[in-house]
Formats: structure tokens, sequence, C-alpha cells
């Protein structure tokens, strides 16, 4: 089998083998491969795209291409859930203690932020001592003691995809649907979970801009997991404006408590008990009307707070903090950003909002940049807010004053004022699921 074969099959509209494929990303994971003909193939993908079937095999052999986890010794039904990313998008640290107080395990692995989207394990990273690179018997350990746990991706989990991503990045093939479902569904699928719920979030802070485009996405992620034998299905999520009202790990984690306290904003609570319910229903729990209200209930009865807790302090964190936010270090800076005119908040361009969080320390432009806990955003006004001039929009924390000149600038060019309201969008816009789409 050549290389040059596949590529010029692939160019000219061809449909990979099973057996060409596998051969693909064993040999590229193996070194066999060089860079710049997988580079080829990548971008003869990106303009010929795949089929299910091709896109299915891909996702196996990418998944198989490191440790498969067995998730066996944790009892009961395991369900995860992946966000394709956000602004504010704290929702894992909402639902997976509610889907926990159920009695559905959630044994999740997440990652850390990148650019303007923030990551669960950086967020939970801000509650002392709290660890998340359990080794894999302290992580069953964890789950079956207290039916969750959040830690970090580690080992040799999809190497494959380690490779692919980084050559996507520098190639112009980053986004492709195929691949991107490929990269997401590999991770599930290695992480060994029984059912995957998937919020693809879409709008100006989302990967997918428009609508469409991931409801595309979410089709081809759902054909992956059912062919691979999960149950599996996708919401379709509003990432125009951000999610909540806080952006920044320690302030996130603390909205996040509010709202498993029964409070917290309104839209978080939305998103969140449409999530979990889809999680409880994937795990058979009921309908989604019942899920729904199970997860309402876990919220009210305060058992799903108590679940938090005791992740928290059986991952070493300090749980009082679940309990008094007060105790979370707060930043020593505040600059508040103020409405240039009279109107309305027509528009919040989220991804220029989240990249003016990490221009606060609050995120990292590269892997090894460090993070401010305390730093963030706290919105004051959002989109369909009525505001006048000098009206205070936002509050911008830091460790440093040099830092809001930059920030504040690019906040304000980040929100448009405009003399008319803009039209509502829904808060989760459509449902996928086994090939049938369901738009709200």
């Amino acid at each position: 089998m050549r290389m040059y074969d596949l590529i010029e099959k692939k160019r000219d509209g061809g449909e990979l083998s099973e057996e060409e494929i596998r051969w693909l990303i064993s040999g590229y994971v193996a070194g066999d491969i060089p860079d710049y003909q997988m580079s080829a193939m990548l971008m003869a993908i990106y303009f010929r795209g795949m089929s299910d079937e091709e896109t299915s095999i891909m996702t196996d052999a990418v998944a198989h291409s490191g440790d498969m986890v067995d998730l066996s010794p944790i009892a009961g039904v395991k369900v995860d859930k992946h966000s394709t990313g956000g602004v504010g998008d704290k929702t894992t640290l909402v639902i997976a203690p509610v889907v926990a107080a159920c009695g559905v395990k959630v044994a999740k692995m997440s990652g850390r932020g990148l650019g303007h989207t923030g990551g669960t394990v950086d967020k939970l990273e801000s509650i002392p001592g709290l660890r998340t690179d359990l080794d894999r018997e302290e992580f069953f350990a964890v789950v079956n003691k207290t039916g969750i746990a959040v830690i970090g991706q580690s080992g040799n989990l999809t190497p494959a995809d380690k490779k692919l991503y980084a050559l996507r990045d520098v190639t112009a093939t980053v986004d492709s649907i195929p691949l991107i479902a490929v990269s997401i569904m590999g991770k599930k699928l290695a992480a060994g979970n029984d059912a995957i719920l998937l919020d693809v979030t879409t709008g100006s802070g989302a990967f997918m801009k428009k609508k469409e485009d991931a409801i595309a996405l979410a089709l081809k992620m759902t054909a992956i997991g059912e062919a691979a034998g999960k149950k599996t299905a996708a919401l379709i999520t509003d990432m125009d404006t951000p999610l909540g009202f806080a952006i920044g790990n320690a302030m996130e984690v603390v909205e996040s408590i509010e709202v498993l306290k029964g409070g917290g904003p309104a839209d978080l609570q939305e998103v969140c008990l449409a999530l979990a319910s889809n999680m409880l229903y994937l795990a058979q729990q009921g309908t989604l009307e019942e899920c729904r209200e199970k997860a309402r209930e876990a919220i009210e009865s305060g058992r799903a707070l108590e679940r938090l807790a005791a992740m928290v302090e059986a991952q070493g964190g300090d749980a009082r903090y679940v309990y008094d936010t007060g105790l979370f270090e707060k930043a020593p800076y505040c600059r508040e950003v103020t409405a240039q005119a009279d109107g309305y908040i027509a528009h919040m361009d989220a991804e220029s909002i989240g990249i003016t969080s990490s221009m606060l320390g609050a995120g990292r432009e590269t892997v090894d940049s460090v993070i401010d806990p305390a730093a963030g955003i706290l919105l004051v006004k959002k989109t369909g807010d009525v505001v006048k001039k000098g009206d205070v929009i936002a509050r911008l924390f830091a460790s440093e004053e040099k830092l809001f000149a930059a920030a504040e600038q690019r906040y304000q060019k980040a929100v448009t004022i405009a003399d008319t309201c803009p039209k509502e969008r829904p808060l989760v816009l459509a449902r996928v699921e086994k090939g049938n789409v369901e738009e709200f």
C-alpha cells in the first residue's frame, strides 16, 4: 500500500476502504508516514469530505491508536457530556453533580482552556487543593464513592488525534466537519462511557458560527457514536452571547454553585436543565420530561450541591468553598466598562469577549501560559438589555492594573449598541438523535 495512491484516490473523490484508513492512521502514529504526505491527505479530505462510513472507521482507528479506558470497575451506567466550547460555558460544573445526584455515574475527562474558550479543569483547580491528575485507580474509586469525578486527560489517550490536530492547526484544515467529528468522537470513544451527550455550540463565541454547520457536525458525531454502540444525542445550543454572567475560572465556579443552590442566571439554569435531562434520558432514567423533573428536584433538594462537595473533598479539595463561595480568591483590581451610547445591546461578539478575559489573565495564549484564577469578567448587561450612556455594562478583574487598558478597548469593540432591540434567540436551537433533527 502506498500513501501516494491513497492521496490520489481521495483527491479524485474516491472512498477509502477500512484497510486503507487503518493503515493510514497506524502508519502516521508509528512515524512511517511523513507530515507532508498526511498534510496532503488532510487537504484532500477538507475539499472532498468523507462518507459516514469513512468517518466512523477513522474515528475508531484514532480511538484505538492508544489506550482505551475500561470503566467496568465503576458500577452502573456511565454517561459523558462534551461541549464544542464557548465563553462562560461552565455547564459541566452544574450538570455532572445533578446527574450524579440522580444515580447515574459521571466519569469525566476534561481539557484545559486555550485561546478564547475556558477549560473545566482550570476552573475546578481554582478550588484550593483539588487534584485533577488522579491515576486510574483513584479515578474509579472517587466515581464509585461519590458518583462523579472530573479529571484532566492523561496517559496515552488517542495519540493519533494529538498528531493530527497539531498538523491540522498549521495546514488550514481545522474547520473540516468530518475531521472535527473524528477528533471529538475519537476521544469520547476512548474514554469508555456507555452514553454520550454532545453540546454543539453555535454563534459568535463558538467554533461553528452557523446553526446549519453545527447541525451537520452533530449528525456526523451522533452517527459515529451509534455505529460504535454508544447511545448518543446532541443539543445545538446558543453561544452568540456568553453563557451566564461570569467569565473566568473562580468566578465561573461561584456562578455554577449559585445554580446548584437554586439561583444563578436564568440562561445558565435553562441550558443546564436541558443538558442534564438529556444525559439522564440517554441513561434510560425515563422520558425527557421525567428526566427534566428529576434534574430539577436534584437541585431543589440540595442533593446536587452535596454531590459536588463530595467530589471536591474526594479529589483533595476544600469542600468549604462549595458552601461558602466568599472564600474564593478575589482579584485586587477592578475596572468598570460603561456604555458609550443610549440604546439596546444589539450584539456581543462572544469570541472577542473570551479573548478579553484571557488578556486579563483568565485564559492562556499558549499551553505554557499561567492562569490567574481570580481574573475575568462579570457581565452587567447582555444582548437585548436597554442601556443609557454611562451605564456600567461589565466589570473587569485582574491582578495588575496595566492589563485593563487594552482589555477595556477590546471589550468595547465586542459590544454593539443600536436603536432597535435584537430578535431573541432560543437557548437550545435543536436536538439531534439517530439522524433526526428537531429544531426549536
